[in-house]
This record gives structure tokens, C-alpha cells and sequence, in this order.
């Protein structure tokens, strides 16, 4: 499976939070091969099934992206939007973004406010529109948009819009491909709403009940100019293993599993220990009476930015981890 191929694929769909169904779509195509059984719930996760008799075993990365909502269209057609998840004015100013219509426009900033100042209430998204009338005939409030920006490489770094957190499906689905026989009675769940607080990983933990979780998502990377150090791992050093983040302290019996298994494998694998922030791991490991919960995570620069910044051997170390795990013997 491609990388950049796989996760163009995903990106041009329409998948900001709360609205996720072609993205879920896109995924299950792609999955249909490897799997027993495929369905979704009520919020829209996916549920990807590999049959076993072993231990229940629940893998999550979330489908959702942050997004722009639009809550008032002004006098001259300028679009005034709320956030879908962790929106920043500063990576939100000139730059383009696509509705699912297809209508597109670039986010500006009123006159006079300083960079250091602004607030998500300063921007504003131009449609090319000249009136209220005509830019209603194109987007209504309660519209949604998303980044509209290219994915590419450089050398091997992969550069693109949402790799938080469509680079993770990828290596699910990579994962998937390359499972031989297990024991194990497997569960990719590709969650929604994640950004808006982990709300689909909660429910999709209570179904599947299972004993093992492994949340899969991007973290911080602690390698640019004057980093102030709030992350631990950096892009090029492999799968990183969770530690800790914000929302979960992962058991540490899951934490020696998979460096044990990134060892004996020869898988390149580091720690991710992220002083804020969280993953669906917050929400699975406090499940019913509770789930022996780690993650895998992918060393990213630039999270929540249109340029977002992995390592393509860090995705590759990362679904080898995950294919490992799914294959290893529990108890």
C-alpha cells in the first residue's frame, strides 16, 4: 500500500469533525479485502472485524480533522466560522479551504490587528462573493470547510494537510495488509469526533469491550528551533511508544509489550511522552472496568497546520508495530 497515495485518497474527501461519513466510506473500500466483517454505529465509527478466539483487541485512529464552521455571513458575502477542534489564527490565515460543494475561498484578517493578537474571531473567509445574497446562494451557516492543500514528499519526509489523523488510518490499513494469522479477535476501529474530545472512541470502547487497546495517532516532535520541549520523540527515530500524554497514562505492562516487541522484531521505535494534549486512548482505557490501553504514535511537526510534517520510516516502523502487536500471543 502507498502512503502518499493512500492518504491523497483520504484527504480529498470531506471529513472534518462530526461529518466523517466519506472518509469512513473511502476506508472501508480500502479495507473490505482484509476483513470478516465490516459496520458502523450510530455516531458514524467504523468497525473493520478480523475474526479470533483469543483475547478481544481494539486498535483506534480517528477519522475526523479540525475544521471551520460557518456562523455568519455578513453584508458583503465575508464568511464569519467558528472551529471544529483545535483551530490556530495563525496557521489559519492565508490559507485556502474547500467546502463539500466544492466552493472554495481563503481565510483574511480584519485590518490592524497585530499578527501576536489575533484571535479566531479576527478571520474571516472570502468566497469571492460581493453580497450576503450571492454568498448564500453558494454556502448557508452551519456549512463546514476544511484545509484545501496538496500532500507531497521531501525526500523522506511527507508533508500534508490532516496527517492528524489520516496518516494513522493509513497505518491501520497497512497494518491490515500485511496481517498474517492470528489468534486474536482483531478490531480497527476508525473513530469520529476525536478532535471535539475523544467522543467517538467512547462509545466504540463500549461495544467492542475489549482487554488490549492501542490507540494509534500523531504526536508531537521535539526537533525544530528553539523547541520548548513539551514532547519527547522527534521525526526519523521510529514508532513511538506512548508513555503519557494529557488524557491517558498508559499501563505499563502495554508500555514493556511493545518495546519488547519493537526489540525482537527490529523495529526502530522511541518514547512519546506529550505533555499536553490526548488521544482516543483517554477515552478506551477507562472503558467499562477498564482496558490495558497503549498507544503507537507518529512524530509530527506542525500539528493542526495545513503543512503538517511526518517521516515516512515512522510510518512504516509504526504499522509494523501495530501489525506485531496484533499478531503477538496474549493472554
Amino acid at each position: 500500500m502507498d502512503i502518499l497515495t493512500t492518504l491523497q485518497a483520504l484527504n480529498a474527501c470531506h471529513g472534518p469533525a462530526g461529518d466523517e461519513k466519506e472518509v469512513a466510506a473511502a476506508i472501508e473500500k480500502l479495507a473490505a479485502p482484509y476483513a470478516d466483517e465490516i459496520t458502523r454505529d450510530a455516531l458514524g465509527n467504523l468497525f473493520v472485524h478480523k475474526k479470533g478466539s483469543g483475547p478481544r483487541v481494539m486498535f483506534a485512529a480517528h477519522m475526523d480533522s479540525i475544521g471551520f464552521i460557518v456562523t455568519y455571513i455578513d453584508d458583503k458575502g465575508f464568511l464569519r466560522f467558528g472551529q471544529l477542534g483545535g483551530l490556530h489564527p495563525q496557521s489559519c490565515l492565508h490559507t485556502a479551504v474547500r467546502f463539500r460543494s466544492g466552493v472554495k475561498g481563503v481565510v483574511g484578517a480584519d485590518g490592524g490587528v497585530s499578527p501576536k493578537d489575533l484571535k479566531l474571531s479576527d478571520l474571516y473567509i472570502d468566497i469571492g462573493a460581493t453580497s450576503r445574497e450571492e454568498a448564500e446562494k453558494l454556502v448557508k451557516v452551519g456549512d463546514t470547510a476544511v484545509y484545501d492543500a496538496g500532500s507531497f514528499t521531501m525526500g523522506q519526509l511527507l508533508t500534508s494537510p490532516y496527517l492528524d489523523n489520516r496518516i494513522s488510518c493509513v497505518v491501520l490499513l497497512m497494518a491490515l495488509e500485511r496481517l498474517e494469522r492470528s489468534e486474536n479477535d482483531l478490531w480497527f476501529v476508525f473513530t469520529v469526533q476525536e478532535e471535539l474530545g475523544l467522543r467517538g472512541a467512547r462509545p466504540a470502547a463500549y461495544r467492542v469491550d475489549p482487554k488490549y487497546g492501542v490507540a494509534v495517532d500523531v504526536t508531537g516532535s521535539d526537533d525544530t528551533p528553539e523547541s520548548t520541549h513539551g514532547s519527547s520523540s522527534v521525526l526519523g527515530k521510529g514508532a513511538a511508544v506512548k508513555v503519557m500524554d494529557g488524557s491517558v497514562i498508559c499501563h505499563p505492562e502495554m508500555v514493556k509489550r511493545l518495546e519488547q516487541l519493537a526489540q525482537d522484531k527490529g523495529i526502530r521505535a522511541q518514547r512519546d511522552i506529550l505533555r499536553h494534549g490526548g488521544t482516543d486512548a483517554g477515552a478506551i482505557h477507562v472503558s467499562r472496568s477498564g482496558v490495558y490501553t497503549g498507544g503507537v504514535s507518529i512524530p509530527c511537526r506542525y500539528i493542526h497546520s495545513p503543512v503538517e510534517t511526518a517521516h515516512l520510516e515512522d510510518v512504516e516502523a509504526c504499522a509494523a508495530l501495530v501489525a506485531a502487536f496484533a499478531q503477538s500471543k496474549l493472554d
